[in-house]
C-alpha cells in the first residue's frame, strides 16, 4: 500500500466570543501509514457539547489506532461501524447521566489510506482538498438551509441569511442510530483539510484557500486561518485538523 509522507497538524480555539471550546480535533497516523483527520463541534451548552465531543474524538482515536489491515473495499463499512459506536456511546451517555441529557457532536474525519481518500461526515463540519491552487469542498452541510438548497427551493445567496441556517438534521448522540454521509475519491496527495463551522463562518474559502497555497510549514498554516478567522470576528469555537503531504 502506498504511503504518503508529509506534516499533520489539529488544532482548536474559542474564538472571541464564546466562553467555553467544546470543539476537538485530532490529526494522527498508525503503524500502517495510514493518516487520520478528525473534528468534532459539540452541541447542548453548559458542558454537554465540550463531552460529547470529546467521547466521540477519544472514542474514534482509539478505533483508528486499533484499526485492523483491512482492504480497501471495506474501508467504508469500518467507518460506518464505527462512527455507529460513537453515537451509541454518546446517545447511552446522555439517557444514563441527567447532566448530559440532550447533548451531541458533529463529525467530520478524513482517512488516507493508500491512494484512496475517504470523508465521513455527520452534520456541518467540513472537509475540503487543495488540487494545484483550487480549493474543493468534499463533504455536504448536513442542516435544513442546506437541504433547502439542493433540492432548489432557495438560491446559495439566501443559505448564508437565513436564521434557521445552523439547524443540523444530523449529529452523533441525538437519536439511537446515526448514519455518515461516506465519500471515497481517489487519493495523490492532495493537502486534505478538515474543519469545524467556526472556520468557514468567519472566513471565506478564497482566504482559506491562499493561506493553504502559501509557503507555511503545515502548523504555521493552521495557526493563520485560526488568527484570520478570529481577526474576522470569532464568532464560534474553531477546530481544524490539516494534512500536507511532502512535495516529491
Amino acid at each position: 500500500m502506498k504511503q504518503y509522507k508529509g506534516a499533520f497538524e489539529s488544532k482548536t480555539d474559542v474564538g472571541r466570543v464564546r466562553i467555553a471550546n467544546e470543539d476537538q480535533a485530532a490529526s494522527l497516523t498508525n503503524s500502517q501509514g495510514e493518516i487520520f483527520l478528525l473534528v468534532c463541534d459539540g452541541m447542548g451548552g453548559q458542558n454537554k457539547g465540550d463531552c460529547a465531543s470529546k467521547l466521540a474524538r477519544d472514542y474514534l482515536v482509539e478505533a483508528f489506532t486499533k484499526k485492523p489491515k483491512l482492504p480497501s473495499f471495506l474501508l467504508k463499512m469500518w467507518l460506518s461501524r464505527i462512527i455507529k459506536g460513537a453515537n451509541k456511546l454518546i446517545y447511552s451517555e446522555a439517557n444514563h447521566n441527567e447532566r448530559y441529557h440532550d447533548m451531541g457532536t458533529t463529525c467530520c474525519l478524513a482517512l488516507i489510506s493508500g491512494e484512496k481518500l475517504f470523508i465521513a461526515n455527520v452534520g456541518d463540519s467540513r472537509a475540503y482538498w487543495l488540487k494545484g491552487h483550487e480549493l474543493t469542498r468534499l463533504s455536504n452541510d448536513q442542516t435544513y438551509v442546506d437541504y433547502l438548497y439542493r433540492t432548489g427551493k432557495i438560491s446559495f445567496e439566501e443559505t448564508s441569511k437565513r436564521e434557521d441556517r445552523h439547524v443540523l438534521l444530523n449529529a452523533l448522540g441525538i437519536y439511537p442510530s446515526s448514519s455518515a454521509e461516506i465519500e471515497v475519491k481517489p487519493y495523490a496527495g492532495e493537502a486534505v483539510l478538515v474543519c469545524s463551522d467556526g472556520l468557514y463562518n468567519n472566513l471565506p474559502e478564497s482566504e482559506i484557500r491562499a493561506i493553504l497555497s502559501g509557503d507555511e510549514r503545515p502548523d504555521e498554516k493552521v495557526a493563520s486561518l485560526i488568527e484570520e478567522a478570529n481577526a474576522s470576528g470569532g464568532s464560534d469555537n474553531i477546530a481544524i485538523a490539516y494534512f500536507e503531504a511532502c512535495k516529491s
